[in-house]
């Protein structure tokens, strides 16, 4: 991440968004004060807690990690210093939900209640607990995509399936979320627990199947489109495509100049939450300084939402030289949906910086999910890494 981060705890930053808290609002509005404070209390502290079971695992491994908590969930995203092992990964995914439960199991016998169900007569405080802990733990255990259960179940396949275990299970998780969220929906007892765990899962599990569907395109050369983002950028617009539009940093760039910052920047932030299909290319004419003053005007954390964006802003800080801000930055977006190219970033990142250990590993990523031939055609553009890492020779046979 390029932000500073709100704390560190255990040498681990840690990012705190403005999501989590108003999610914890939420959580004492539609609960009332009575149960709903404990629960939001509960639920920050258990985050808290699982993602550290995920950074000290992933820290066990000798990647670097970092955590962030958010709106409706928390996540640790780490940048391993070497290829991981299938078991190392299943249990980075495992640590989280296994903290959270022994803790929370911990202090429900500490206050003298049944820790698997404290009945209904148990003090709110208790009753919280329960919900935080091991309520929540076991269901980030379902194994469907993108909760910790189902990365253990991912790094199974692939043992079995290869590079097809992710679409396979994407396709289950699916699936089994539909399912579940219908069968939910007719239960009056869960309420408003139905809709958070449908809706939170499919959006995610929508944002992973267009980043996968985004890998598998072809990367083409020096196209139309390209030229005419980069005619754009030098003042003429007459050359854009039926259904293309200049990038959002070229739109950010003009209300900069015409209007205001605020606006310049709600044109970029707006364009992470767009949800439609791409119409615009990235602003490889865009000249470093503009990109810096473009960069320096988004909010920290860095803002996030859909892969082409994120691994859009990606590219634009390694260009920038901000490699290590870069690496994390993608590691959180692979870390959020898989794809070749934000894995390819987090190695250009660690290439930049050195680190052959990183670069290698996140090259390795990379290499298990893109297509054919998709890796020695990036290299080609990226002869740090190729130098590097052990892919020097086809480097050199680019040369």
């Amino acid at each position: 991440m390029s932000s500073q981060p709100a704390f560190r705890l255990f040498g681990f930053p840690v990012h705190v968004r403005p999501g989590f808290f108003m999610f914890m609002v939420i959580v004492v509005m539609a609960n009332g004060p009575d149960l709903g404070l404990w629960l939001a209390g509960f639920i920050a502290v258990l985050t808290l807690i699982h993602e550290l079971g995920h950074a000290f695992a992933a820290r066990a491994t000798g990647a670097r990690a970092e955590i962030s908590l958010d709106l409706l969930a928390g996540y640790a995203s780490f940048v391993p210093t070497r290829h991981l092992k299938r078991w190392e990964r299943a249990g980075i995914s495992f640590a989280g939900p296994a903290v959270q439960i022994t803790v929370s199991m911990l202090g429900l016998w500490a206050m003298g209640v049944h820790p698997l169900h404290p009945g209904i007569n148990a003090p709110d405080a208790a009753r919280a607990l329960w919900w935080a802990g091991p309520v929540i733990g076991l269901f980030n255990l379902l194994p469907i995509l993108p909760f910790d259960g189902g990365n253990i179940v991912l790094a199974g396949l692939e043992t079995f399936l290869g590079k097809r275990a992710q679409i396979v299970m994407l396709y289950c998780s699916f699936a089994l979320t539909i399912g579940g969220g219908l069968w939910l929906l007719n239960q009056p007892r869960f309420g408003a627990v139905a809709l958070y765990a449908a809706i939170f899962p499919l959006m995610v599990q929508l944002q992973m199947f267009r980043a996968h569907r985004e890998s598998k395109q072809p990367t083409a050369g020096p196209a139309a489109a390209e030229v005419a983002e980069t005619a754009a950028w030098h003042g003429d617009l007459s050359r854009m495509l039926p259904g293309q539009v200049p990038s959002p940093w070229f739109r950010a760039n003009q209300q900069l100049h015409q209007t205001s910052p605020d606006i310049a920047r709600a044109v970029l932030l707006d364009d992470f939450a767009a949800t439609g299909p791409r119409q615009w290319v990235p602003p490889d004419a865009a000249d470093e300084a503009t990109l810096r003053t473009l960069v320096d005007m988004l909010p920290q954390p860095l803002p996030t939402g859909n892969s082409y964006a994120e691994q859009t802003l990606a590219d634009i800080l390694l260009r920038l030289g901000q490699n290590e801000a870069a690496a994390h930055y993608a590691a959180d977006s692979y870390r959020r949906s898989a794809s070749p190219i934000s894995a390819f970033a987090v190695a250009r990142g660690a290439a930049a910086l050195g680190d052959r250990e990183t670069a290698n590993g996140w090259l390795h990523a990379a290499e298990t999910l893109a297509s054919p031939g998709w890796i020695a055609q990036q290299l080609r553009g990226a002869p740090q890494l190729a130098q590097l890492t052990d892919r020097g020779v086809i480097a050199g046979d680019f040369g």
